[in-house]
């Protein structure tokens, strides 16, 4: 069996290649449940992803998936000029970014299955096409999934129906969007009971929901958590996140958390006259974490979790 890799839009690295990761992010995103948050300027975007990689960025998961914008050309273009590492995403969100009518609402599971196999193993259609469009060259690395706020609809569980059945045929992780980190458990439930390893499920968000015992329940269970609410100061400070990873760490679950941004609006990016930008992971919360936890745990997180939670966990590709 071939050695794990993992899957940028420029082509398969070794997971030591990939270095310290932005484990949630976005940098071209449209969609109707944002209306007016549109960003998918490729100049932008790469002065952004440059400034970050002046900080100690090496790679970004993209995580914008099918129907929301998102851009494989312009993936490809930015990882070629900032020489920074992408992995983009396969996959659905939560039913909010669909409009009725949409075709991922009136898709067969299988047929959701089949467009996150294609992805995932050949190429991905510019956005929302279905199979007229010629295949971009970037495979995606990682597959998306989205649950509502204290639920999972009925379309929400055939999407994560599809994405289990991505991840079982590659070894792909699934990371998943929980609305204010609500529903971790029914997520995972129905992710195993369609056969998908629990080190293959990474649930995003739960940080704006730091509930210490919850989370320490969804590390039992095998599952990545990942946080990406630094800087925006809505949902918490950022002492609060600080305090969560570091009880998380003394509990023993260092080796369970990933960190990123989420910047999913325009509003976010100093590019786009907003803030607070792709350079505030490295620039602003990891000096503080690095204070309270160390070195060594940052490095774990940053680098080490990252590696295998987005490497094929059974080097297929």
């Amino acid at each position: 069996m071939s050695e794990p890799v993992v899957v940028t839009v420029l082509g398969a690295i070794a997971p030591e290649q990939l270095g310290v990761t932005d484990a949630h992010d976005h940098l071209f995103l449209r969609t109707p449940a944002l209306p007016g948050q549109e960003f998918d300027d490729v100049d932008s975007a790469t002065d952004e992803v440059v400034a970050a990689k002046r900080g100690g960025l090496h790679a970004i998961v993209e995580v914008t998936p099918i129907g929301c914008g998102r851009r494989p050309a312009s993936l490809r273009a930015v990882a070629e000029t900032t020489g920074v590492q992408v992995v983009a995403a396969t996959g659905y969100h939560r039913d909010a970014h669909y409009p009725p009518n949409h075709w991922v609402r009136e898709a067969t599971v299988d047929l959701l299955a089949q467009r996150i196999l294609t992805d995932l193993t050949e190429g991905m259609h510019p956005d929302d096409w279905l199979a007229s469009a010629p295949l971009d060259t970037a495979r995606a690395g990682v597959i998306k999934a989205g649950a509502s706020y204290q639920h999972i609809s009925n379309l929400e569980e055939r999407r994560l129906v599809a994405a289990a059945m991505g991840s079982r045929a590659t070894g792909t992780a699934i990371l998943v969007h929980t609305e204010v980190g609500t529903c971790a458990h029914a997520i995972i439930d129905v992710l195993m009971r369609e056969g998908v390893r629990p080190d293959r499920i990474i649930l995003a968000h739960l940080d704006r929901n730091p509930d210490l015992e919850l989370h320490s329940e969804v590390a039992a269970r095998g599952v990545t958590l990942e946080y990406d609410t630094p800087g925006r100061i809505k949902y918490h400070p950022d002492s609060v996140l600080i305090d969560l990873i570091e009880e998380m760490a003394v509990a023993g679950n260092i080796g369970r958390m990933l960190l990123g941004l989420d910047l999913g609006r325009r509003d976010y990016f100093v590019a786009y006259g907003g803030g607070p930008g792709l350079t505030y992971l490295m620039d602003s919360f990891v000096p503080r974490l690095r204070t309270r936890i160390g070195e060594p745990a940052v490095e774990t997180i940053l680098v080490a979790n990252a590696a295998r939670a987005f490497s094929l966990s059974d080097g297929r590709r």
